[in-house]
């Protein structure tokens, strides 16, 4: 099971502890922060206890305005609930007060080193979190980002899926990981693929053996992470079992209960299959611009079948 803990959250923001050092262990289980309003009015039938509380410049203003007697009473009406830590922005000061209640309860209270706008920082405080907590799944194969979109390449062990992903490095497009692709799930939509951090930038290829992609052809042809758009299986070439359809019935691999759009093309000496996942990738992107080449197709032979 995943876990992230707020000192991961200190180290990778570069946060000032203001209190809470021994308590930076504790566990984050929620992949969204919260900004704390009708918190402070009194409202909690909805207030998520388990999220990252952030006050910025609009809280603590607020907070700064009330009678010592009030602020108090607010601050101990949302500390009590022991969220896993606070984090002020903006850089804001003045907050003697806050740091009390964290001390007395136990919690961390953090900060930015230096001000910045509170939305920015709860963009990418989230999208941190999001993947860090993501259900994933390690599969064998390859990911390329090609044309901007993330494509699986899988097939039986030997089936030249290494060699084809380097094919496409050639010719401009990025790999993202090979032999161990670590997919997460980041909606009920959103499949991202990166790789297991050890095979980072390598790709290992039959006959020649392990290369660094990025010390090889430079940073550009090497990506972190990707939307997967397709999934693409090596198979065997069949005789007879291909046919110059308009256009094949649309299947799907499941990832996490997330349906992704699968193409299996068959391998056969001569075969440009670099080439073909390059026009699969068009052709999907086209899809999603609502175009289809079967259907213009069919209009164009409209006119002969009216006469």
């Amino acid at each position: 099971m995943k876990t992230l803990i707020v000192e991961h959250i200190v180290q990778r923001f570069s946060l000032k502890v203001l209190c809470g050092e021994k308590q930076l262990q504790q566990e984050i289980i929620q992949p969204r922060s919260h900004r704390p309003g009708l918190e402070f009015v009194g409202h909690f039938d909805f207030f998520p206890t388990e999220r990252i509380q952030i006050l910025g410049r609009k809280e603590i203003t607020y907070l700064h305005k009330l009678s010592l007697e009030e602020r108090q009473l607010r601050i101990s009406n949302i500390v009590k609930y022991h969220p896993p830590c606070f984090i002020v922005t903006a850089g804001q000061e003045g907050l003697t007060y806050l740091t009390q209640y964290c001390i007395e309860e136990g919690i961390p209270l953090l900060c930015t080193e230096e001000p910045q706008s509170t939305s920015e920082f709860i963009t990418k405080l989230d999208e941190f979190m999001v993947k860090k907590l993501a259900p994933e799944i390690a599969i064998h194969g390859v990911c390329i980002n090609v044309y901007g979109m993330g494509i699986l390449i899988r097939g039986k062990s030997g089936v030249g899926k290494s060699e084809i992903a380097h094919t496409l490095i050639g010719r401009g497009h990025r790999l993202v990981a090979d032999d161990i692709v670590v997919l997460k799930k980041l909606s009920p939509r959103t499949i991202l693929g990166t790789h297991d951090e050890k095979t980072k930038e390598f790709i290992s290829l039959r006959s020649i053996g392990l290369i660094n992609v990025v010390r090889l052809y430079g940073r550009k042809a090497f990506q972190d992470e990707t939307r997967i758009a397709l999934d693409i299986e090596l198979t065997k070439w069949e005789k007879d079992s291909l046919n110059n359809e308009l256009e094949h019935e649309a299947k799907f691999t499941e990832y996490m209960d997330v349906q992704i759009p699968h193409i299996e093309i068959q391998l056969q000496p001569g075969r440009d299959v670099a080439g073909l996942i390059e026009a699969a990738a068009n052709n999907w992107l086209l899809k999603q611009q609502g175009y289809s080449a079967a259907e213009e197709f069919m209009k164009r032979l409209e006119p002969e079948f009216l006469d």
